[in-house]
């Protein structure tokens, strides 16, 4: 009786041994796992904050670019002795609104200029697409001769007419 008693103290001891190195198992894996989860979060913060090109926040300051409408324009032609006409509207996009301001105060200058500018053209010079396509550039440059706050980018014609 006492060997039996042994063995089933034995066994007791072999099955208390086979729990706790389960339990031991247990623990080391759970804390190479945890190493692991640790260890990949510092290297994505590391390569976060050191390795990957940083983002250079360069402020710049974009200004809404801004359309000044002109009234519609009536002007003899040079040509036929002026019984040629052209009306137009003028749209003008300005690199700013400061600049569309600028335009409401010198608006008697820029509208004598484009007056005298388009009562100086024959049909001939205007009637086509590179002829219209001139007059933008001409326009442009004669207003942006006159701005100080910004510049004249484009120039639409709305309305172009011509009898």
């Amino acid at each position: 009786m006492a060997e039996e008693e042994m063995e089933e103290q034995q066994a007791e001891n072999e099955s208390k041994k086979g729990k706790k190195s389960g339990l031991k198992w247990i623990i080391i894996i759970f804390v190479v796992i945890m190493l692991g989860v640790g260890g990949g979060f510092a290297g994505w913060k590391y390569y976060q904050t050191r390795l990957s090109a940083p983002e250079k926040k360069v402020e710049e300051v974009v200004e809404e670019p801004g359309v000044w409408a002109m009234d519609p324009i009536i002007v003899n032609l040079m040509d036929d002795n002026g019984e040629r006409y052209l009306k137009t509207t003028i749209q003008i996009e300005v690199s700013s609104q400061e600049c569309a301001a600028e335009l409401d105060r010198l608006k008697p200058k820029v509208t004598d200029n484009i007056l005298v500018l388009l009562s100086s053209k024959r049909y001939k010079e205007i009637a086509g697409f590179e002829g219209k396509q001139n007059l933008r550039d001409e326009i442009a440059v004669r207003l942006n001769r006159y701005l100080s706050k910004g510049q004249v980018r484009r120039i639409y014609f709305t309305e172009f007419l011509i009898q």
